[in-house]
């Protein structure tokens, strides 16, 4: 263990302050996970292989055995019920089929698995106690088959936001309903329809809300409270606000979790990320492109704090230095105790990660001047990032699984298919479908928002 001392900037406080954890013998950690209904997209890689680093670097300074780390899946929510609906499919079908593909491809990008991995529909019964204690306390209240929280009762609600009370009214997309008895009020439990996922609850059959989701979850496998809770800065609010106040008003502690850090959002090529301008871009999209560890350096080039522009440019560069940085790395079998302190300082520097990285390319100079030890310190500080999980051999051996796909072949296909399911003809929709699935290519076919109209994009299978 290392006697390091780590320091984290908490998004309650506004301040860097020394971690220290509330057990050093069981430090915790949530991390807010995917909804599973689709194919998983660059920017929500973002927070996972942040996360993922932190987790390294807690195992490092405290022991591997004393560290939990969890990260949820959510299986129950709106958008899968909709998309479900959208492809002839059951739920559990859908859910079991997009989990494993986020699967797939964090562990490609090089993120260890989590401790734990919960999902929300294993923790239902975790989910309607809490809600009986906020209901017995007076912070929650039973409405037309719905249950929802007061935000009134909790004076000092906002506090990880910090927002007046007429943003948190807009960033929350406030819904008018009869049951409701303040604007800010949400949702704990709702009715589900006979074709809806449901449970039997004391206020009938019905489905959580999302924000109760992970206050469960963490109080099942973490406790009340515990050491640090993570996601994407558009998480602050509402979600991590109302996670806050139901946990808080459940237990009666003053905080959920002592340390809150989020990561800034993510754009491509200078602009925000849709699918309306053509940039947006799935994990696995990238993974058909580029290895792993070249996107997960290009996104460790940005501290995680900042927001990052996601370019072609950076992950090409981050392919040239991974390049060079194997023929020297792939030579050491290293172990922790080989970490430089300067690298070592800048991961426990609220893990700036680019500053780590900047030390990389020292010990690469070194190295190729012939400096003692430079060479392994390379290989172990890299590895401490995710990095050199690969032999030589199969670093420079991989090809991109685009390789021989005549995407202007493919394009022609994915057009003539639209054409089919518009006229109703589904044999020859079934059989160009088929053609592309014998080329390697899987469809993903959805509505789009805005006109209603089915897009299909596709991308290689690995």
């Amino acid at each position: 263990m290392s006697t390091a001392r780590l320091r984290l900037y908490n998004t309650l406080t506004r301040t860097k302050e020394d971690f220290v954890p509330i057990d050093p013998d069981r430090v915790r950690m949530y991390v807010c996970g995917p909804t599973v209904y689709d194919f998983a997209h660059i920017g929500n890689a973002r927070p996972v292989i942040i996360f993922d680093v932190l987790n390294r670097l807690l195992r490092h300074l405290y022991g591997k055995d004393h560290v939990t780390y969890v990260r949820n899946i959510t299986d129950v929510d709106d958008k899968i019920n909709t998309r479900a609906a959208e492809r002839g499919i059951t739920i559990r079908q859908l859910t079991e089929e997009t989990n494993a593909i986020f699967q797939e491809d964090v562990r490609a990008l090089g993120c260890l698995d989590p401790d734990v991995q919960p999902r929300a529909t294993e923790h239902i019964a975790e989910m309607i106690a809490i809600i009986e204690r906020l209901i017995a306390g007076g912070h929650a209240y039973a409405s037309a088959g719905h249950v929802l929280f007061s935000v009134p009762s909790m004076s000092d609600y906002g506090r990880l936001s910090r927002r007046p009370l007429d943003e948190m009214i807009a960033g929350a997309r406030v819904d008018v309903a009869p049951y409701k008895q303040g604007d800010m009020d949400f949702v704990l439990w709702k009715p589900s329809k006979d074709s809806e996922p449901g449970w039997e609850s004391p206020w009938g059959r019905g489905r959580p809300g999302w924000h109760i989701e992970c206050s469960a979850m963490s109080w099942k496998h973490l406790g009340e409270t515990f050491d640090i809770h993570g996601g994407g800065i558009d998480l602050v609010f509402p979600h991590h606000e109302n996670e806050i106040a139901q946990s808080r008003c459940a237990f009666g502690h003053d905080v959920m979790a002592n340390v809150w850090m989020h990561n800034g959002f993510l754009q491509v090529e200078g602009e925000k990320m849709s699918k309306s301008l053509g940039n947006f871009r799935t994990i696995r999209e990238v993974l058909a492109d580029w290895q792993g560890e070249v996107a997960r350096l290009a996104m460790l080039k940005t501290h995680y704090r900042q927001p990052i522009d996601w370019t072609a440019a950076s992950l090409r560069e981050s392919k040239r230095e991974l390049d060079r940085w194997y023929l020297i790395a792939s030579q050491y079998a290293s172990t922790e105790d080989m970490l430089s302190p300067e690298f070592e300082a800048a991961l426990c520097d609220d893990l700036n990660t680019a500053e780590a990285i900047t030390h990389l390319r020292r010990l690469y100079s070194e190295a190729n001047e012939g400096v003692a030890y430079a060479g392994a310190r390379l290989a172990a500080c890299g590895r401490m990032l995710g990095l050199f999980q690969q032999d030589l051999a199969a670093w420079n051996g991989w090809r991109p699984a685009s390789a021989g796909i005549d995407e202007l072949m493919v394009h022609r296909l994915i057009k003539d298919r639209l054409a089919a399911r518009a006229a109703k003809n589904w044999a020859e929709s079934d059989r160009i479908r088929d053609e592309l699935v014998a080329m390697g290519i899987q469809l993903k076919d959805a509505k789009d928002p805005a006109t209603g109209e089915l897009t299909t994009t596709w991308e290689v299978k690995r």
